[in-house]
């Protein structure tokens, strides 16, 4: 056993820092709840707002370990703001999510995932296929980046913001998904939907009967319709506030 250092921000931020690093911290206790973590692999990444500074797991928690305190803060560099913060981040993780944050200014929170049903569907020439209404939100908005190898190539990064673009779903070839968000709420629910209808693509093609696929002018007319219903002022969803309340449910600890 390995004592993790005890951290306690809170009053020592700014408000609007500690909310951010509060809802981070649910997130990454929400992938676990989803089975969406990978050891302590993978990352979600926020933009403190009216700053450019940027949070992200400490390298070595498990995301059940994670908690407001002990996000690190880091600037767009990589570099770690605080001289006194014992932990590391990882420089694959920082990659991924520095390119992103670096394209897209209006975005806060960046999400990524290695989970069995987006690499499949990842990795498989036709990618994602309109089959279900959870595909419909991502297809209307989704991107797809060729593997490279581990993300440790600063060359990278260009090619990633080129095929990014302004979508907000992206498929990572061979290697898992990312969505972003304007808040980390959003990020969230944009995960949720693409996970579901990877998930939904795969038990659709192992039946082996023909597939119904949606036409494309659902597909162009479904951000209208997500407006209508996906509405609330936390995360840009009526789900976030929920998500957040069954956080503090499982273990209250991760607000600390």
């Amino acid at each position: 056993m390995f004592d993790i250092p005890q951290l306690s921000l809170k009053g020592k931020v700014s408000d609007i820092e500690w909310q951010t690093r509060v809802d981070l911290a649910a997130c990454y206790r929400l992938l676990v709840l989803h089975g969406w973590d990978d050891l302590i692999y993978t990352h979600v990444s926020a933009r403190i707002p009216n700053s450019d500074h940027l949070l992200i797991n400490a390298f070595g928690l498990a995301f059940e370990e994670i908690t407001a305190s002990n996000l690190v803060k880091i600037d767009i560099d990589g570099n770690i703001v605080d001289p006194d913060c014992p932990f590391e981040i990882n420089p694959a993780g920082f990659t991924i999510h520095s390119a992103v944050h670096q394209a897209r200014h209006d975005d806060m929170c960046v999400l990524h995932v290695h989970t069995n049903d987006t690499i499949s569907v990842a990795s498989v020439e036709e990618g994602l296929l309109p089959l279900s209404q959870y595909a419909m939100f991502a297809l209307a908005s989704m991107s797809y980046h060729d593997y490279e190898g581990l993300a440790v190539n600063a060359d990278e990064k260009l090619r990633l913001q080129s095929d990014l673009g302004t979508a907000n779903f992206m498929l990572l070839r061979n290697h898992g998904a990312l969505t972003l968000g304007k808040t980390i709420g959003d990020a969230f629910m944009h995960m949720y939907d693409l996970t579901r209808a990877c998930q939904v693509q795969l038990q659709v093609m192992s039946t082996g009967m023909k597939p119904v696929y949606a036409p494309q002018s659902i597909i162009d007319g479904i951000k209208a319709q997500a407006n209508i219903v996906h509405t609330g002022t936390t995360g840009g969803q009526k789900s976030w506030p929920a998500m957040l309340r069954r956080v503090y449910r499982s273990d209250p600890s991760f607000a600390s």
